[in-house]
């Protein structure tokens, strides 16, 4: 299966939208269910100067999106944070990982970064698994971070630094 991962542009808007609607993407990440078209043109439309949004394609069908957002705090100008997700059943086939290349291709070779942030729910094995193979690491826990499925879920706080000689232990 061939995936094409390319930057993402509003007349992708529709088909983001449906990535967000599957239910494993509203679960694992802070988006609602039921999103609406209006909302997703409207935010694909007007990306900041430090986001840098890109979607992955398995023939023509956007499947996944990742948006890295770099801190404009000029004390942490160094890192960036960053959102993905991915269709339902496009889970576990190297999507995310594709995406998560782009953007640490980007990171550590064309804007600078030395330190790549997330949250990501405790639960979410996959995700940690997929994280931990790109170099990333847990450096804590919240718990009750968000409300989900009618519960308070928590996340850990994972961190990738570019510079083996900042490395966290895991």
């Amino acid at each position: 299966m061939d995936i094409e991962i390319r930057k993402s542009e509003a007349l992708g808007a529709t088909q983001i939208k449906q990535i967000y609607q599957c239910k494993n993407a509203y679960s694992n990440t802070l988006q609602m269910p039921y999103p609406s078209t209006d909302m997703w043109v409207k935010r694909v439309s007007n990306i900041a100067d430090n986001c840098y949004p890109f979607v992955a394609l398995i023939e023509d069908d956007i499947v996944g999106h990742i948006v890295l957002d770099v801190s404009l705090n000029p004390r942490r100008r160094h890192v960036a944070s960053f959102g993905m997700a991915v269709k339902d059943h496009y889970s576990g086939l190297g999507v995310g990982s594709k995406l998560l290349s782009a953007i640490i291709e980007l990171a550590d070779n064309w804007l600078n970064l030395s330190r790549l942030e997330l949250s990501v729910y405790t639960d979410n094995q996959a995700a940690i698994g997929l994280y931990k193979k790109f170099g990333f690491a847990i450096e804590g826990e919240s718990p009750a971070y968000a409300f989900r499925n009618g519960e308070y879920a928590s996340v850990y706080h994972m961190a990738r630094l570019k510079n083996t000689s900042m490395s966290i232990s895991t």
